[in-house]
């Protein structure tokens, strides 16, 4: 069990932050103005919002506790850097390896200034570089094609932690889930109840 009872189930980050490095080498400086399916964010402020993110999972597995695992200031594209290609998939390199640590998944922890099961952590951290690799490629023209345990995951976590028929859990964190059809796919049933709409264009 993942929420905390019991021995909790690894997760394996890897291939989701390794998708996540490809799809911000691919993002064009000429991009970082550009709308997202998070309406109050360009591309800029959700690169921004990863490299952030990132480092706070990383100290979140470690339990170094501290700023990086404090409430974060509000993403920002203006203040990435001019190294951030290169910077951000080292960072994201170092959070799958933290993760895969099975130290990593027990206890408690802390990310955004929140105290939480370690493993609850784990699973957001998944979440993160799932839910926003898919919007970076939506924002970026790039195709984004997650390996399906790790949608599954993500699937089976958001359901736990947000259930669609509780608003008051989703609150501030995600919108009303967009209903797709039965047999839709993985990727948009996972992007759908995470109050995303998986038809998503920039021009729409």
């Amino acid at each position: 069990m993942w929420h905390g009872v019991g021995m909790p189930e690894m997760m394996d980050l890897v291939p989701a932050a390794r998708q996540m490095a490809a799809l911000l080498r691919g993002v064009g400086n000429d991009q970082l103005a550009a709308a997202t399916p998070c309406e109050q964010s360009t591309l800029g402020d959700l690169v921004s919002h990863v490299d952030g993110a990132s480092r706070a999972f990383t100290a979140a597995a470690t339990k170094d506790l501290g700023p990086a695992t404090a409430a974060p200031p509000p993403p920002d594209g203006g203040q990435l850097g001019s190294d951030w290609r290169t910077r951000i998939p080292a960072q994201l390199e170092a959070l799958a390896a933290a993760w895969a640590d099975p130290a990593a998944w027990q206890g408690t922890t802390e990310a955004g200034g929140v105290t939480l099961p370690a493993d609850v952590a784990g699973r957001i951290a998944l979440n993160e570089l799932v839910l926003h690799g898919w919007d970076i490629a939506r924002a970026s023209g790039q195709p984004f094609a997650c390996e399906p345990r790790s949608l599954q995951a993500c699937l089976e976590s958001l359901t736990v932690m947000y259930p669609p028929d509780q608003p008051q859990r989703r609150e501030g964190i995600f919108g009303p889930p967009v209903e797709v059809p039965a047999d839709a796919a993985l990727v948009d049933r996972v992007v759908g109840l995470s109050g995303r709409d998986p038809v998503w264009t920039a021009d729409r």
